[in-house]
Formats: structure tokens, sequence, C-alpha cells
């Protein structure tokens, strides 16, 4: 077989997937589609995950990325994996970058955000697993009492779920962590956790994650990846990226989602 160089950087890998697409058989076919629309689920899940999502045999994958000029899954894993890792900037450097852009006004940065919004909600219209999402409202519509946390970036996420529901009259208990105090103990049978946290996560969410899972609580987790630091039977994962500008990453998908949930939960309660 021809030696096949493996692309060094994101930009050729999605080349060269983008070139071969139209010659490759339809399972392998299957492989390049779902790596172009869900690239960053790479850096996280195995060969048996990848392979359910694209409803191929784990067998398609690993000779897709021969293909593609990777030895096996696991090179090309690391290249996403390095993608999405490289350093972030602080910042000052991401001011810089908008800098970099052109035009720094604030219209223009506006301008610029207003169209991520739109691209990340677009694409969480696209990729919303509505099996998952109908089976964590569900969930949340069954609990006693519902439990939110996020920390960080994902803390006004948190703060305006825990909002929603005391709106809709929904039992809920927001966890923040101030002092230590994680009010773990508040968590009861009966109880669902949500859990919400983006890579490189929150250790104090993964902990209080882990708890719940310990207690056999249902958990359902909102993520930019697909695989979660913390491992449940009763987890219900639901994903959702944002796209950035400058390294800045606005919220405008995971609220969306965010609320749909709260209401979706709210009108099924209200018919129980």
């Amino acid at each position: 077989m021809e030696d096949v160089q493996p692309p060094e950087n994101m930009e050729e890998l999605n080349a060269k997937i983008m070139g071969l697409r139209a010659t490759l058989p339809k399972r392998l076919r299957q492989c390049a589609d779902y790596f172009l629309q869900s690239t960053n689920e790479i850096a996280f899940s195995t060969v048996a995950e990848i392979s359910e999502r694209a409803n191929v045999q784990p067998s398609a994958v690993m000779r897709f990325c021969q293909v593609i000029g990777f030895a096996g899954y696991s090179d090309m894993q690391k290249l996403v994996r390095h993608s999405m890792h490289t350093k972030m900037p602080d910042y000052n450097e991401r001011i810089q970058n908008l800098r970099d852009f052109g035009d720094d006004s604030p219209t223009a940065i506006l301008a610029e955000f207003v169209e991520a919004g739109r691209q990340s909600l677009e694409q969480l219209s696209g990729t919303v697993n509505e099996a998952a999402l109908e089976k964590a409202v569900q969930t949340l519509a069954g609990a006693q009492v519902i439990h939110v946390m996020g920390l960080r970036r994902a803390h006004p996420v948190a703060s305006y779920l825990s909002y929603a529901f005391e709106k809709l009259h929904i039992p809920s208990v927001l966890h923040g962590g101030s002092g230590r105090l994680t009010h773990t103990e508040a968590m009861r049978d009966g109880d669902v956790l949500i859990a919400i946290t983006f890579a490189p996560y929150s250790p104090e969410t993964i902990e209080l994650a882990e708890e719940a899972a310990r207690r056999g609580l249902p958990i359902v987790a909102l993520s930019d990846t697909p695989s979660l630091p913390f491992k449940s039977k009763s987890v219900v994962p639901l994903i959702v990226s944002e796209i950035d500008f400058g390294a800045f990453r606005s919220l405008s998908a995971t609220l969306s989602l965010a609320i749909s949930l709260a209401v979706a939960t709210g009108a099924l309660r209200s018919r129980k």
C-alpha cells in the first residue's frame, strides 16, 4: 500500500478528509462525515464510542484513520487533543487577538459575537441528541429536588437554571462550593443532579457528580465533550459546543439548551 503521510495539524486533517470523502466507500464516508461534524468528540472518546455514534463497526473507524495516514485511532486522537489543549491565551492576549482580527471597535466586536452565537445555535440545532434530551427532561420531571452545579464559565448557566426552576415552582438547590461548603448532604433519594462542566472540567463539580453517582442518583450532564470525567450508568449526557471569537466563548447555545431543559421539565411536570 502507498505510504500516506499523516496530517500534522487540524487544517491538514480537515482538508484531507474533505478531499478524500467522495472517493471513500459508504462506511468510511460515514466516518468522514462524523469526524468533520464532531471533531472535538474524538479527543475524549474511545473507538467503540465513535463507532457507535457514526453507526459503523470499530474496524471501519480504524481503517478510516489508516486511509487518512495515521497508524491508528490513537494517533489521530493525539492530534485532536493537541489542538484542543494548546495553552489558552490569558485575557490580555485574547484582547490582542481581537485587535489582530482587524477592527476592534465595539460594533465590530458585537457583530463577531453575534455571528459566533448564530453558528453555535445552528450547530446545536443540528447535532442535539433528541433521545438524550427527552430522557433528561423525563428524569428531571420525576425528581423530588433538582440539584444544580456549575462553576467558572458554567456558573452563569447553573445560576440561570436555578432561577428558571424557581420561577417554574420546581424545587431545586444551587450548589456553589463557597467556603468549601458543597451541600452534598442535601442530596437525597429521588433527587437528580444537573452537573455543568466544560473541559478541562471543574474538580468541585466532578466531586459532586461522583458523590451523586455513588448514591445512585441520576445525573444530567451538560458538557462540551462526550467522554465525561465521571462515570455512571445513570448519567444522561447533553453535549453542546460554542464557537469562539478571539479565544473568547459566549454561552449562547448552552443557555438555550439550559432554558429548554427548564421549560420542557416544567411543562411535563404540569401534565403529571
